[in-house]
C-alpha cells in the first residue's frame, strides 16, 4: 500500500469528492414505476436472484406472487420457505419438468397454458400483487409453448403501473430483452455438474 493510500485525509477528501458525484447523479432520478427484469444467460444463479428479490419485498410488507413454469414436479426449499408468509405470497407451479424429461410436446404446452392462467391472474389490471416472479417463462417462450406478441407482451403491459415483474430462464427473446428495464446475463465460469457433482439439496432446489 502506497503512501498516498494510507493518508486518511487525503482518503477522506476522495471519498467525499465521490459522493459529491454520486448526490449529483442521484438528484436526476425522480422516476419510480414497475420495473420489468429479465434474468437470462448460461450461468446459475437467475431463478435464485429472484428469490432474493422476492424475500427483500417481502421484508417491506409487499405482495408477491410466484409462478413456476416447468419445474411443478420438483420439491424446492423455496416453496417450503416462502409458506411462513401466508398469504402474501401466492405460489403456483406447474410442470412436469424440462422439455427433454417430459418428451411429450402436448401435455407441456397444456402446463404451459395452465401455468400462464394464474400468471395473467397475477398481472391483471387492479391486481394487488406487488412484485410477479415469471420463473423459466424464457425457456417456455423458446420452445413456443406460448406466443411472446400475443399472449406475454400484452399482459406485461396492460399490467398495474407500480408492479414489478422478474422474468427468468435462458436465452430471453431479444423483444423481450428491448422492453425490459433491467436485463441481467448470467454468464458460465464454472460448475460442479462438468465434474460429476449432482443437483444437491440447498444449493440447486
Amino acid at each position: 500500500m502506497s503512501e498516498k493510500q494510507r493518508d486518511p485525509a487525503r482518503h477522506a477528501e476522495k471519498m467525499a469528492k465521490k459522493a459529491r458525484a454520486r448526490d449529483k447523479i442521484m438528484a436526476t432520478k425522480d422516476i419510480e414505476k414497475g420495473l420489468l427484469i429479465v434474468n437470462t444467460g448460461k450461468g446459475k444463479g437467475k431463478s435464485t436472484a429472484s428469490f432474493g428479490m422476492v424475500l427483500r419485498a417481502l421484508g417491506h410488507g409487499m405482495k408477491v406472487a410466484v409462478i413456476q413454469f416447468i419445474k411443478g414436479s420438483r420439491d424446492i426449499g423455496e416453496k417450503k420457505a416462502l409458506q411462513v408468509f401466508g398469504d402474501q405470497v401466492h405460489f403456483f407451479a406447474c410442470g412436469e419438468g424440462f422439455t427433454w424429461e417430459t418428451q411429450n410436446l402436448e401435455k407441456d404446452k397444456e402446463l404451459a397454458a395452465r401455468t400462464w392462467a394464474e400468471a395473467e391472474a397475477a398481472l391483471m389490471p387492479g391486481s394487488d400483487i406487488d412484485l410477479v416472479v415469471l420463473d423459466e417463462l424464457n425457456v417456455v417462450l423458446k420452445y413456443g409453448y406460448l406466443s411472446l406478441d400475443e399472449q406475454v407482451m400484452p399482459a406485461l403491459l396492460a399490467r398495474p403501473a407500480m408492479q414489478h415483474v422478474v422474468i427468468t430462464g435462458r436465452n430471453a427473446p431479444e423483444e423481450l430483452i428491448e422492453q425490459a428495464d433491467l436485463v441481467t446475463e448470467m454468464t458460465l465460469v464454472k460448475h460442479p455438474f462438468r465434474s460429476g457433482v449432482k443437483a444437491q439439496k440447498g444449493v440447486e432446489f
